[in-house]
């Protein structure tokens, strides 16, 4: 682990660059994937789904992703002696 992130509450790992970037290229794979499989069938009619649904499409797995890396990064932090 690098040592910057050592000693770093969990909203600082939440919002760290490594947390960011990780969630982003997950959200961006996930949310994809669930915008063909739920909303496919409009867009192969030609029709664009509410925009609502494809940012919430997107953003669920953005922040089950960016909680999930922050919640085991404070997990590990928290067992290394200070």
């Amino acid at each position: 682990m690098a040592s910057d992130e050592v000693h770093k509450s969990f909203w600082q790992l939440l919002f760290c660059k490594k947390s960011f970037t990780r969630a982003l290229k997950i959200s961006l794979i996930i949310g994809t994937l669930l915008t063909i499989i739920n909303q496919g069938d409009m867009i192969l009619a030609g029709t664009l789904p509410p925009l609502w649904k494809i940012i919430l499409t997107y953003m669920v797995p953005f922040c089950v992703s960016s909680y999930s890396s922050a919640k085991l990064l404070h997990e590990i932090n928290s067992k290394q002696p200070a």
